[in-house]
């Protein structure tokens, strides 16, 4: 059984080359590719939009997970969506129609995700569990790649499986930020279904097998 689905994420890529990081991700035994989206307002960094997800799409078929670190998420949701993506994840904490925008997404035949940062408990989430696809963890405050691990928000992980487990849910846990080969074994042993990982991944130094 494989112990999770890995997602190295472009946000680490060579944005000059991106048709042969996704080789990489390809080669390295990637499960799906995690593309982060940043206006420079919900975090203090700009990325990439709609457009290179379509310019990367006919590259690979493995899955596209969309993680929306923007302000008004649902504004893009058909653009991302027409471009190519698999899941759209976005943050718990720049919405308040959390519920409409997973309706949304789903309405779009996508795969719909909810993020929540280090700051966040998981009990915020418990009206919206019974409907995500994805609950992804940050174990960093996002924004930038290369930051360490906050240790302490691997517990939301094990809290997030357990309820899962006796709720009968069907999300799968994923964990991003800072994961690398000294935090890969607490990841993994926390129950998480998905590895996000962008530096470690493509450094070659993440330890994946």
């Amino acid at each position: 059984m494989k112990k999770a689905f890995l997602a190295p994420s472009i946000l680490s890529a060579d944005f000059s080359h991106l048709s042969e990081s996704i080789k990489k991700i390809e080669i390295g035994k990637g499960d799906w590719v995690h593309i982060d989206i940043m206006d420079g307002h919900f975090v203090p960094n700009i990325t990439f939009g709609p457009m290179v997800v379509q310019a990367i799409r006919p590259f690979t078929s493995l899955f596209f997970d969309v993680h929306l670190m923007i302000d008004n998420p649902n504004l893009f949701f058909d653009d991302f969506a027409k471009a190519g993506a698999d899941a759209i994840t976005f943050h718990y904490e720049n919405v308040i129609h959390h519920h409409r925008y997973i309706q949304q997404i789903k309405a779009l035949g996508l795969k719909a995700g909810i993020r929540i940062v280090p700051s966040t408990p998981v009990s915020v989430l418990e009206s919206i569990l019974p409907y995500v696809d994805l609950v992804l963890v940050m174990t960093v405050n996002p924004g930038f790649g290369g930051q360490s691990a906050i240790p302490e928000c691997f517990d939301k992980v094990v809290e997030l499986k357990k309820i899962a487990k006796e709720k009968n849910f069907s999300y799968l846990v994923s964990v991003d930020g800072g994961i690398n080969k000294e935090t890969l074994p607490s990841a993994i042993s926390a129950g998480s279904d998905v590895i996000v990982s962008g530096s470690s991944f493509f450094s070659g130094t993440l330890g994946w097998e």
